[in-house]
């Protein structure tokens, strides 16, 4: 029997998946590959690679929360897109195919959940999960394949969600893939929150526009490059008319 939430209910869940996971082969292949250099160069075994997503469930609203290469079409508000970033160079982002997205997604789906291979949930507190969704558009869009100036490792879509739990409380430092297995720049996301002055963290923790009622951010490329469209609104569970 699937659970009724109520107003104060809520549920965060961190989806750990394998990389390639629902048939994306040329992901899965070239992921192989980098692990295998990274490997050779560190002296290690290779590991499963894993991406991550979210989920939240807050009062009777239902929300994902992921990061997702390339954009597919024009059509950010079918998805939920909050912001967006460029891949490897933001020269190259007025090309769709080097620009990634970041979702906050009502009533959206995680298309590879079904291969999950865990799943945590980190919350049940309805506050802490609103703070949460509110603060998904101001994750910084760093280029995808680079490395931030705070980062160790790439910055990518496990940076984006370790980011995002770390500025909101979350014990993302806490949360690793499953055994066998690593997520790369997952450790960068949580070095990057970790390298904020309070000044931004105050920022961004207080947040002056609401995720959903505003358009993207898209880097680097200006707010007349997208459409316009009408955004739901995590925090007030509702779209604007």
């Amino acid at each position: 029997m699937e659970e009724q939430f109520t107003e104060n209910m809520a549920r965060v869940v961190l989806y750990w998946i394998p990389l390639g996971a629902g048939g994306a082969l040329t992901v899965r292949v070239s992921g192989r590959v980098y692990e295998s250099v990274q490997a050779l160069l560190e002296h290690r075994r290779a590991l499963d690679l894993y991406h991550t997503a979210l989920q939240i469930d807050v009062g009777g609203d239902h929300w994902i929360v992921e990061n997702a290469w390339p954009s597919p079409d024009d059509d950010i508000a079918s998805r939920g897109v909050v912001s967006v970033g460029p891949v490897w160079s933001r020269r190259l982002e007025r090309f769709r195919l080097f620009r990634y997205e970041v979702r906050c997604w009502r009533d959206g789906i995680i298309s590879d959940v079904e291969e999950a291979v865990t799943a945590r949930t980190l919350g049940g507190d309805a506050e802490e999960a609103r703070h949460l969704l509110a603060l998904v558009r101001t994750v910084p869009v760093h280029a995808w394949g680079r490395k931030p100036s705070r980062g160790g490792e790439m910055w990518n879509s496990n940076s984006v969600i370790s980011y995002l739990l770390a500025i909101s409380g979350f014990p993302a430092a806490e949360c690793r893939p499953p055994d066998g297995g690593r997520a790369p720049g997952w450790d960068t996301g949580i070095r990057v929150a970790g390298g904020l002055t309070e000044r931004q963290r105050r920022m961004r923790t207080a947040p002056n526009e609401e995720p959903g009622r505003s358009p993207p951010r898209i880097s680097g490329m200006g707010q007349s490059a997208l459409p316009d469209r009408t955004y739901a609104s995590p925090t007030r569970g509702r779209e604007e008319s």
